[in-house]
């Protein structure tokens, strides 16, 4: 990975995508393989090598029961994808052929001592398993201003401390007054100490890596003015390099006084059923708010309270969903902090077309979100559901009935992330975002939207943009070659948490484009490509398996020339179109499409993805097997070895309604354990099952009963 991937990773989740420069230091063997892993708090870096003679197509791994993974991020070429079971498996169009290295990152709910790891070929057969044991990935000290370095810390380096080619950043690049930031740089002397100035202020020293890196944090004082300034790497001999970035005033400052402003936000003068609000302000420090909601009738509808902090902003405990049945009219709300009033009014209004709530606004681990609302009758709805890191996670179309209600559920399990879920709902051009949270209350994320994938150099790609009510939210552009294009762009967003932007194309050159739209710590980023051309080189294109089942997501891979255009159609057996999207192949011809998935209610039988560019093309074909048709059907496949603890089976189930109860029976009659498992709104279950030690050998029987039908299959236990 080169620095200019570097760069751009950073802008995501600084350590956890810095792969390329991290120094890995041997910590893991095995036979043919190396695995070797550094770790950071909860974030780890891992390599694995290939000393084989065999090519590496997967890489699964997975941790000890009390961790789990939060989110991981692979080199280009490769996805991962995370099991109900928290396994998460890597693949890639390109194997990693002997001799060859690949890197992974991921980050877990807390400090992990050790991953487990296995690879496999092509064919999913086993080529080496292990676990690896990370060692402390070494950080950059921070020395205080006035601090003297003492000399035998220092090695001693021949070559200059700063040359031509040093090079270092700013993270964010439009910092505010008081707060941290990061700096980071390359190509400076190895071990030498440098200090970190302000114009003419030096606020501290720090120590460079043996290879001239640095990565160090910095506060900006309180008393330092806002405006442009000068930050600099001075050495001893004075040599300098300087970045000279806008330092901001402090946003949201309250002003000091005794009283600040009553204010009230995040309720748009005109409101629908189903909308999702975060109602916030500002009011006297250290009281409280006193919100009563009244109609046009002035009958008290609801009252809700909020305290203010030492610093006067209030912010109701819950985030609140306009119910389905509210009454269509004229509201009021008189809100009062016991010094000032103000009274807000809006509309209640009947015009959107979608209109989507989560039976809670919370749910739990393992519990089965559940939605239902209205949308136009007789025409179907595609539903997707993002993580809380933006990987879509589960997708569908609906059939709508002539009544138009709409009606899903999505089942969780122990291992699912915890945050807010987006649940993205379309119907022809009408597109709603819902929020739900697993594990906590959901807020509000900021999320983008282009009005095309493709767009002719010179065009104006419009931009829908959603966050917070009146939050400034910063758009920034990576060009292909994954450097920044030009400086972060600030848009301020309506009352309603909309905004747009129009983004002049002019001068962008052909290639594919990300824009990365962020606020605080939060951040969703979007592909889009300028200037490619379609029908320039053949086309070859595979899927991961022969056979699906409903529900199935599909990783499609392939080649073909760089940055062509692409049609990725996926057909029914009887020729119907049942999605259709536009695609790509990278700047190395590769092509990586995760977005499809079998719809619950697919037809059995062979189905095709049609990918085209112009007059080429290639067609895949694939079976999708019956389920629900055909009863419940269960099977068993290897698992894992576990070390330490044992083997494991999987069982999996398809077909199923509500409760599985599974029995695993001995040859003789008895029964050696009995599993109770939900199934997924798709009949689907996929349950690891841990053969406990002083199993013995012979064939073993699999039986699962739900309250309609029953299923049983063998195991031969060697």
């Amino acid at each position: 990975m080169d620095k200019s991937s570097t760069r751009w990773i950073l802008l995501s989740i600084a350590l956890l995508f810095s792969l390329s420069l991290i120094i890995i230091q041997p910590n893991a063997y095995a036979e043919g393989i190396d695995v070797k892993s550094f770790s950071l708090e909860e974030t780890t870096i891992i390599s694995v090598e290939n000393n084989s003679n065999e090519e590496i197509n997967t890489i699964r791994i997975w941790l000890g029961s009390d961790f789990n993974f939060k989110s991981f991020k692979t080199e280009k070429s490769w996805v991962g994808e995370k099991t109900p079971q928290g396994v998460v498996i890597f693949t890639s169009s390109e194997s990693i052929k002997p001799g060859e290295l690949v890197k992974f990152g991921v980050k877990t709910d807390k400090v992990s001592t050790g991953i487990n790891w296995k690879a496999l070929d092509n064919k999913d057969t086993q080529i080496d398993l292990g676990k690896v044991l990370s060692k402390e990935l070494p950080g950059i000290t921070t020395v205080p201003e006035d601090t003297v370095v003492p000399e035998d810390t220092v090695e001693q380096n021949s070559g200059p401390s700063i040359s031509s080619d040093s090079v270092f950043r700013i993270v964010p690049e439009k910092p505010n007054v008081g707060a941290s930031i990061r700096v980071t740089g390359d190509k400076f002397g190895g071990s030498q100490e440098l200090d970190f100035y302000i114009d003419t202020k030096k606020i501290g020293s720090f120590v460079t890596d043996e290879n001239g890196h640095f990565m160090t944090t910095m506060k900006i004082p309180e008393t330092q003015n806002d405006g442009r300034v000068d930050f600099k790497i001075k050495d001893k001999e004075g040599e300098e390099k300087k970045v000279s970035l806008r330092i901001e005033k402090i946003e949201n400052r309250i002003p000091d006084s005794e009283t600040t402003k009553l204010t009230i936000q995040g309720i748009p003068n005109m409101v629908h059923r189903g909308d999702f609000l975060e109602i916030f302000g500002t009011g006297d420090p250290n009281s409280a708010i006193t919100s009563t909601v009244t109609n046009e009738e002035g009958e008290i509808y609801v009252t809700r309270t909020a305290e203010v902090d030492s610093k006067g902003n209030w912010k109701l405990a819950e985030p609140i969903i306009i119910p389905l049945d509210t009454p269509f009219g004229k509201y009021s709300a008189t809100i009062t902090d016991g010094r000032q009033n103000i009274l807000k009014q809006w509309t209640v209004e009947s015009d959107k077309i979608i209109i989507i709530i989560p039976s809670n606004l919370k749910f739990e681990l393992g519990e089965i979100m559940k939605f239902n609302g209205t949308a136009l009758p007789n025409k179907p709805v595609e539903v997707i559901i993002e993580d809380p890191f933006g990987k879509e996670i589960f997708s569908d179309i609906i059939q709508i009935d002539e009544s138009g209600f709409v009606n899903f559920v999505y089942q969780t399990t122990q291992n699912s992330i915890k945050g807010t879920y987006t649940i993205i709902i379309t119907q022809e051009k009408e597109k709603e975002f819902i929020f739900t949270g697993l594990g906590q209350l959901p807020s509000i994320p900021v999320k983008l939207e282009f009005d095309s994938l493709h767009y002719k150099a010179g065009d104006i790609a419009n931009i829908a943009l959603s966050g917070k009510a009146s939050e400034v939210i910063s758009l920034l552009i990576i060009d292909p070659s994954d450097k920044p294009k030009g400086d972060s762009i600030l848009i301020t967003l309506q009352p309603d948490g909309r905004g747009s932007y129009q983004l002049d194309l002019e001068g962008y050159t052909s290639g594919v484009y990300t824009a990365v739209v962020s606020k605080a710590g939060d951040e969703s980023q979007e592909v889009f490509t300028v200037g490619l051309q379609t029908g320039s080189g053949e086309i070859e294109a595979k899927i991961t398996k022969p056979n699906y089942l409903p529900g199935d997501s599909i990783l499609l891979l392939g080649d073909t020339s760089e940055n062509v255009l692409l049609t990725v159609s996926l057909m029914d057996p009887d020729g119907n179109i049942i999605k259709e999207k536009e695609s790509f192949s990278d700047k190395n011809g590769k092509i990586t499409e995760s977005s499809l998935r079998i719809p619950t209610d697919a037809k059995h039988g062979m189905w095709k993805i049609n990918v085209k560019s112009g007059a080429n093309f290639d067609i895949v074909e694939f079976e999708v097997l019956a389920t629900l048709e055909e009863g419940m059907i269960v099977s068993v496949e290897e698992g894992v070895d576990v070390g330490g603890v044992g083997k494991t089976i999987s069982i999996k189930v398809n077909g199923a309604q509500q409760t599985v109860e599974i029995e695993i029976i001995a040859e003789d009659g008895k029964v050696i354990e009995t599993l109770s498992f939900p199934a997924s709104d798709q009949g689907a279950i996929d349950l690891p099952w841990l053969i406990p030690k002083d199993t013995e050998p012979g064939l073993y029987t699999i039986s699962v009963v739900d309250a309609f039908n029953s299923a049983k299959t063998t195991y031969l236990l060697e």
